[in-house]
C-alpha cells in the first residue's frame, strides 16, 4: 500500500477503527470482550440452534481434512522430482 499524504487532522477509515479499538480495549478490558462473544455465541445458538454448531463445525473439519490430503498429495508429487 503506498504512503498518501493527507492534510493534518485526517485519518483514514483504517486508522479510526484501530484507535477506537484500542480505546474500547484500554476503557472495559478482557472480560467485556469475553462479555459480548458469551452473549453473541448464546444468540446465535437461540437463533440458530445446537446443531448450526454442529453442521459448522463438520464443514470446518472437512475443511481441514481436505487441505491435510491435498498437502499430502504435493509433497508426494514434490518426492518424487
Amino acid at each position: 500500500m503506498a504512503n498518501v499524504k493527507k492534510p493534518a487532522g485526517d485519518m483514514t477509515v483504517r486508522e479510526a477503527g484501530r484507535k477506537g479499538g484500542e480505546t474500547t480495549a484500554e476503557r472495559h478490558g478482557h472480560e467485556f470482550y469475553e462479555e459480548i462473544g458469551r452473549k453473541g455465541g448464546q444468540k446465535v445458538r437461540d437463533e440458530y440452534g445446537v446443531q448450526f454448531y454442529e453442521e459448522i463445525g463438520h464443514k470446518g473439519g472437512q475443511k481441514v481434512r481436505d487441505l491435510i490430503e491435498e498437502g499430502k498429495r504435493a509433497m508426494g508429487s514434490s518426492r518424487k522430482k
